[in-house]
C-alpha cells in the first residue's frame, strides 16, 4: 500500500540518537515546500531525531538563526507529524523523592521519558542577550516582508512531536529556543511538547534552572496581524518565556513548568481565548512581553 506523506527517512534520517539526521529533516521540509505543502511524518524510534548542525545566521539574506528552516512559501502548507501524541506531564509534577515518601518507585518519575517521538538538539548556541535580537531555535521560518509580523509563510502545522533543547549543565539554563514561529501567519499546534533535554528541577540532577539572561522561547507563535493560532495540548518546561503570544490565539490546554515567564502576549489587540492553563513553578504565570522582543 501506497503510504501517505513524506517519511523523512526516505530522505536518509536515522532516528537512531546517533546520526546527525538536520540535513535529513531539511531536505524532507524542503520538499513538501517545493511541491505545495505536505504531511512529513517522522515514525516512532527510540533513539530520537539528532540535530548537531549548528544553526544558520540567514536563509536567502533573511535573518533565520535555526537549525531547521520552514522556507518562505506564500500557499505552502507543511505538517510535520510524529507517530503518536506526546505523553505530557511525564516527570514534572511528582519529583522522585516524593515518589518514595509516598510509596512509588522513584525511577518511574525521575527519568526522561523515552516513549514521545523526539527530535533534540545538542548544540550550544551563541548567548543572545539582547532582547531585541532574534533567538536562536531549533526551528523557525525567516522573516519575510508580509504585514507588521514580517510573515515570510503563510502556513504551518505541527502534531505528536516532542522538541528538546540542549541545556549546558554548568550554566544552567539553555541559550537556544525550540520553536520560533513568529514569521508564519497561520499556525495549528497539536500534541507537542518544547522542553530541555534535561529532566531540570528533580532530585536526581540535584540541581535547578538559573535565571537565564538569553531571551529563549519554548513556543513563540505569529507576530502582529497574523491569521488565526491554534494550539490543542501543547506543554513547555525551562525557557526564559514558555509561550511567547500573539493575537487570534485560540487554545485548549496549556501546560507551562519552571519558566521565568510562563505565557507572554507581545501583542493583543484583537482576542484570544485560552480556556486551560496549568502551570507550575514560574515565576510569573501571565505577562506582557518587553518591547522589541
Amino acid at each position: 500500500m501506497i503510504g501517505f506523506g513524506i517519511n523523512v527517512m526516505d530522505f536518509g534520517a536515522k532516528g537512531d540518537g546517533i546520526t546527525d539526521d538536520t540535513a535529513a529533516i531539511q531536505s524532507a521540509i524542503n520538499y513538501a515546500s517545493e511541491r505545495g505543502g505536505g504531511r512529513i511524518l517522522f515514525p516512532y524510534t527510540k533513539g530520537g531525531y539528532r540535530l548537531a548542525s549548528p544553526g544558520i545566521e540567514e536563509y536567502n539574506g533573511r535573518k533565520v538563526r535555526a537549525q531547521l528552516v520552514i522556507p518562505p512559501e506564500n500557499d505552502a502548507n507543511i505538517f510535520l507529524e510524529g507517530e503518536m501524541p506526546c505523553k505530557m506531564l511525564y516527570s514534572y509534577q511528582v519529583r522522585p523523592l516524593s515518589a518514595l515518601e509516598q510509596g512509588y518507585d522513584p525511577t518511574m518519575f525521575g527519568t526522561m521519558s523515552e516513549n514521545n517521538t523526539r527530535i533534540f538538539s545538542d548544540w550550544e548556541a551563541p548567548e543572545v542577550h539582547d532582547p531585541s535580537e532574534r533567538p536562536w531555535a531549533m526551528i523557525a521560518a525567516p522573516e519575510g516582508d508580509w504585514c507588521k509580523g514580517h510573515f515570510s509563510t503563510s502556513q504551518f502545522s505541527m502534531a505528536n512531536l516532542e522538541f528538546r533543547v540542549h541545556m549546558n549543565k554548568d550554566k544552567m539554563y539553555p541559550t537556544q529556543s525550540a520553536a520560533n514561529l513568529q514569521n508564519i501567519s497561520r499556525i495549528w499546534i497539536s500534541d507537542c511538547q518544547f522542553c530541555l533535554n534535561e529532566n531540570v528541577g528533580d532530585t536526581l540532577l540535584e540541581k535547578e534552572l538559573q535565571e537565564n539572561p538569553c531571551y529563549t522561547v519554548g513556543l513563540m507563535t505569529s507576530g502582529d496581524q497574523n491569521d488565526d493560532n491554534v494550539l490543542r495540548n501543547v506543554a513547555v518546561q525551562g525557557y526564559k518565556y514558555g509561550f511567547v503570544l500573539g493575537e487570534h490565539v485560540v487554545a485548549d490546554y496549556l501546560y507551562v513548568h519552571n519558566c521565568e515567564n510562563a505565557i507572554s502576549f507581545h501583542d493583543s489587540s484583537h482576542l484570544s481565548v485560552i480556556t486551560h492553563i496549568v502551570a507550575q513553578h514560574n515565576k510569573r504565570i501571565v505577562t506582557t512581553a518587553p518591547d522589541g522582543l
